[in-house]
């Protein structure tokens, strides 16, 4: 009996984890396209964090080293945990200081040296529920306005 709850609980993580990676192919291509970026401020929960032009939590991969997406390197990390990514200088909403704005050189914004991801599942503007997300080797957290960690 005990084997049959193993396979069944595999079973459902394979299967959750296909659906997140369709949804991310599916619902997120914003995240990936080549535009300019703009970076707002979102009051949430958790505190003020930074939020994509559509409203979506960015956050920071604790793998991340010197402004490296160590996400890329990852079977099926960029699917779940997309890129934020501009063609130009990305721009600072209110209450986002433009100085700690950049890009990397395969153009992912940064902020105060953390490149930036949305996460595929997150279900709509200011949703903080994966913030803390332990996934791929590290963890995902918010950014706040001065480039803190925000847990």
């Amino acid at each position: 009996m005990k084997r049959t709850y193993v396979f069944l609980a595999v079973a459902l993580a394979i299967a959750a984890s296909a659906v997140t990676v369709a949804s991310a192919q599916s619902n997120h291509p914003a995240a990936n396209a080549s535009h300019t970026a703009t970076v707002g401020l979102r009051h949430t929960k958790l505190g003020s964090i930074l939020v994509s032009s559509s409203g979506r939590t960015l956050y920071e991969f604790t793998k991340d080293r010197g402004n490296k997406n160590s996400c890329a390197a990852i079977s099926g990390c960029s699917a779940v945990w997309p890129s934020l990514k501009a063609s130009g200088r990305p721009t600072a909403g209110s209450g986002v200081k433009a100085s700690l704005l950049s890009t990397t050189s395969g153009h992912q914004v940064t902020y105060a040296g953390h490149p930036l991801y949305t996460y595929s599942g997150d279900s709509g503007p200011g949703d903080t529920f994966y913030v803390g997300a332990k996934s791929f080797g590290g963890t995902w957290y918010a950014i706040n306005a001065s480039g803190g960690t925000v847990k």
